[in-house]
C-alpha cells in the first residue's frame, strides 16, 4: 500500500470532512440492521438491498443527498467485505465508527483503461466476449515533487511524492482510501508492492526485542526507536493539565486536547518512519531474518484486577506496557514479513536470555542485570539482550536443556529437570587426597574427570578390555594430563569395572581389579610422581 500526505485546501477539507460523515453515517446504519437480526426475525439485507434502501434515503433526507453516492456506497461495500471475512479476518463482527476517530472514505477510480492477462493477452468477458475495462484512480504529476489525484466533489486535490524510492513514483490503483487524523490528510492507494529480494549471501540475523534497547541484532548492532523528546514532553503535561482545567466543552479544551493529540501524532509518526527504514534494511541485508516469538497482547494486559480482587503495582506494570507498546515490536516484525515474504521466522523466547551463545548452558544466575550476561560454567561475558540475539539466530529457543558440549547452534537434548536447576560445574581446587601407601595428590575437578598437577608427573591413559558405563576411556583434554574418574560414590550396577589395564609413556603396565556390583566406590586413581608409579584402590573404608 502506497500511502501519501495530502495538502487540501480548506474548501476541499471541508468537502472531505462531510464525505467521512456520510461514509460514517451509512456504516453505522449498516451495524445497526445487521446487529437487530436475532434468531427468528428476518435476515439483515445485503449489499444489494442496502443500495437501493441508500437510494429512498438519499431521495428522503437532504442531508445524505448533498453527498456523492459513489463514496456512501463504498462504504457499504467496504462493511459487506468486512462482514464476509469476520470468521477469517481475526476482527470478528465490524463495530461501530466514531467521530474525530474512524475518520475517512473510499474512492473507486472513475477512469476507464483495458485490462490485460498476466502473459500480456487482452482480458476478455466471457459472455460478451469484449476486452475488460478496468477502473484506475486520476492521477496527474504536474512536477517532480507533487503530484494530484482526482476526488468526488472536491476535484485535483495535491499530495506531496518521496524523494526517491518507491515513494518517488506515481501511484496505478483502482481504489484509494482518504484519511484524516489529527488534522493531517492521507492518500492511500491499494496497491501491492513487490517483495524485496534476497541478498543471496546466505546469512541470518536474529532480533532480541526490549525496553531499554529496542532491537539488538545478532551482529553487534543495537537499534533504538525514536521517542518523544524532554522538551516535548513537558508540552504534552502542560498542555493535559490546560485541558484539565478549562471547563467542559469549552474551546480551551478542545484546543489543549489538539495539541496534546498533535504531538503523540509525531510520536506515532517517528515510530512508524523508524519501522520502515529497519524493515527495509533487514529484508535487503539479510536472507533470513529470525525474531523472538512474544506475545504482545498479553504481555500489555493490564493488571488492575477486579474490584472484589483488585492487584498490585498496577501504576507500574502500565508503565511497562506504555514503554512496551512505544518500540513498536508488532509492527517492525510484521512489515518485515510483508516486505521478505517466506524470509522471517519466529524463535520461541523461552530460555533465550538465560542460555549461554558460547557454551549453550542455561542459568538464570548468568543474567548478572539487564545489561550484563556472565556464563557461570565457562565465563562468557556479553551484553544480555546480544546474547539472547545470538541463541536467537541459531534458533535456539523453547529448549530446555542443552548438552554441554552444545554451542548455540549445537544440537540440544531435554531432561526431565527443571531448566534453571542445572547440574553445576565443580569448581577446581578440591582439596588434597590423602592415600595410604605414600600417595598424595592434588586434583582439579571438571565435567567428571581428575586433572592432576603434571609439574613433575608423566602423561598416562587408560585403557579397557570391553567396560562400559562409567570405565570409558580417558583423553587429553587441552594438553593437561588425565587420569580417568568413575564419578563421585558411584554404584557399580551393571558393568563391573574389571581387568583395568593402566598404560604409562615409560611402557610400564598396572592392572586392577575393580569392586563388584553394588558397591560403592570413589574409584581408582592412578599416582604418577618422577621415581614411583603406583595403582591406588580407595574404597569406602580407606583402605
Amino acid at each position: 500500500m502506497s500511502r501519501f500526505r495530502m495538502y487540501p485546501t480548506p474548501a476541499q477539507a471541508e468537502q472531505m470532512l462531510l464525505h467521512c460523515a456520510h461514509a460514517r453515517y451509512v456504516w453505522n446504519l449498516a451495524v445497526e440492521q445487521h446487529a437487530h437480526w436475532k434468531p427468528g426475525r428476518r435476515s439483515a439485507p445485503g449489499f444489494a438491498e442496502q443500495c437501493r434502501q441508500l437510494t429512498e434515503a438519499r431521495r428522503e433526507n437532504e442531508w445524505l443527498a448533498a453527498g456523492n453516492a459513489d463514496v456512501q456506497q463504498q462504504a457499504l461495500q467496504d462493511f459487506a467485505k468486512v462482514r464476509n471475512a469476520r470468521f477469517t479476518s481475526g476482527f470478528g463482527e465490524p463495530t461501530w465508527r466514531r467521530k474525530y476517530q474512524h475518520e475517512g472514505f473510499r474512492v473507486i477510480g472513475t477512469d476507464r483503461v483495458p485490462e490485460y492477462q498476466p502473459d500480456g493477452s487482452a482480458k476478455l468477458n466471457q459472455k460478451t466476449g469484449k476486452q475488460v475495462m478496468g477502473r484506475l484512480a486520476v492521477v496527474q504529476r504536474p512536477n517532480r515533487r507533487w503530484a494530484q489525484v482526482k476526488v468526488p466533489g472536491c476535484g485535483w486535490v495535491r499530495f506531496r511524492l518521496g524523494a526517491r524510492g518507491k515513494g518517488a513514483r506515481l501511484p496505478a490503483a483502482k481504489t484509494f482510501r482518504v484519511t484524516c487524523r489529527n488534522g493531517q490528510w492521507h492518500a492511500a492507494f491499494a496497491v501491492i508492492p513487490e517483495p524485496t529480494p534476497a541478498p543471496g549471501t546466505g546469512e541470518v540475523i536474529g532480533i532480541d526485542r526490549g525496553v531499554t534497547i529496542t532491537a539488538a541484532l545478532s551482529d553487534g548492532r543495537k537499534l533504538n526507536c525514536p521517542q518523544l523528546t524532554v522538551r516535548e514532553r513537558a508540552q504534552i503535561r502542560k498542555h493535559e493539565r490546560r485541558a484539565a482545567r478549562a471547563p467542559k466543552g469549552s474551546a480551551l479544551k478542545a484546543a489543549a486536547y489538539a495539541k496534546v493529540a498533535g504531538l503523540k501524532a509525531r510520536e506515532v509518526n517517528r515510530r512508524k518512519d523508524w519501522c520502515e527504514k529497519t524493515s527495509t534494511m533487514l529484508a535487503r541485508a539479510y536472507d533470513l531474518v529470525r525474531f523472538e516469538k512474544l506475545n504482545i497482547k498479553d504481555m500489555t494486559r493490564s493488571a488492575k484486577g477486579t474490584a472484589e480482587q483488585p492487584s498490585r503495582n498496577v501504576r507500574q506494570k502500565a508503565g511497562l506496557n506504555r514503554g512496551i507498546l512505544a518500540q513498536g515490536w508488532g509492527l517492525l516484525r510484521r512489515r518485515t514479513e510483508d516486505k521478505a515474504p517466506g524470509r522471517v521466522e519466529d524463535v520461541p523466547a523461552l530460555y533465550t536470555s538465560l542460555r549461554c551463545s558460547a557454551c549453550g548452558w542455561i542459568e538464570k544466575k548468568s543474567r548478572k542485570s539487564q545489561a550484563d550476561f556472565v556464563c557461570v560454567s565457562c565465563g562468557f561475558t556479553c551484553n544480555a539482550d546480544e546474547n539472547a540475539s545470538i541463541n536467537v539466530a541459531a534458533g535456539q529457543g523453547g529448549i530446555p536443556r542443552p548438552r554441554q558440549s552444545a554451542g548455540a547452534g549445537g544440537v540440544t537434548t531435554a531432561a526431565s529437570r527443571s531448566s534453571t536447576r542445572e547440574p553445576q560445574p565443580a569448581r577446581v581446587e578440591i582439596p588434597l587426597f590423602l592415600r595410604e601407601g605414600g600417595c598424595q595428590m592434588e586434583y582439579y575437578y571438571e565435567c567428571g574427570v581428575n586433572i592432576p598437577n603434571a609439574k613433575d608427573k608423566t602423561c598416562s591413559t587408560w585403557k579397557h578390555d570391553g567396560a562400559q558405563g562409567h570405565a570409558g576411556p580417558a583423553t587429553a583434554v587441552n594438553k593437561q594430563y588425565i587420569v580417568k574418574n568413575f564419578g563421585k560414590m558411584p554404584v557399580v550396577t551393571k558393568f563391573p569395572m574389571i581387568n583395568l589395564l593402566v598404560t604409562f609413556n615409560d611402557g610400564s603396565e598396572a592392572i586392577g581389579d575393580d569392586g563388584k556390583p553394588g558397591e560403592k566406590l570413589r574409584g581408582w586413581d592412578v599416582c604418577v610422581t618422577k621415581t614411583t608409579t603406583k595403582l591406588c584402590h580407595s574404597t569406602g573404608d580407606g583402605s
